[in-house]
């Protein structure tokens, strides 16, 4: 299956972690900015999406692979988990939102060799509006995160 998601869908590397492909960008603008974008995004096991926020809701959609644990700290420094997968029996969801302003990362599952997800933004993302994570600064202002923090940023001091 991974094989013939990596012939169909030409995935490039995204700054966070795992591949991407934009799949849609709306032509509809509001000011100079598109009202909607999707990404079709592949993290392999061994892969993670390092913590980083939007100015926009995001809404994740599972499509195959192995369940996705998508981790969030909110501003208030609440964090939570949510996993975006197909055993809705078992609590995962098809499909979340992640608020405007929250961080968050993702990885797969242990077992999971793979997850192939999506992702809406509205507004349209823009990368001026995608922020990545900084260990240090991230670390001081949830420092009861810290662990957490650190394992799921790329760049650590």
């Amino acid at each position: 299956m991974l094989n013939k998601i990596l012939a169909q869908y030409p995935l490039t590397p995204h700054p966070e972690g795992g591949a991407y492909l934009e799949s849609y960008r709306s032509t509809t603008q509001m000011g100079d900015r598109n009202i909607s974008t999707a990404i079709y995004f592949l993290l392999l096991s061994h892969e993670f999406s390092s913590f980083h926020r939007i100015k926009s809701d995001e809404i994740w959609h599972f499509y195959l692979g192995g369940p996705l644990e998508i981790i969030e700290i909110a501003p208030d420094g609440t964090q939570s988990v949510t996993i975006l997968g197909n055993e809705v029996d078992k609590g995962q969801r098809l499909q979340y939102v992640v608020k405007a302003g929250h961080w968050f990362g993702s990885r797969p599952l242990k077992n999971s060799l793979f997850s192939f997800v999506g992702c809406t933004v509205s507004p349209g993302f823009d990368f001026r509006d995608f922020e990545l994570a900084d260990y240090e600064t991230l670390t001081q202002e949830y420092p009861q995160h810290t662990a957490l923090i650190q394992s799921l940023t790329h760049k650590k001091s």
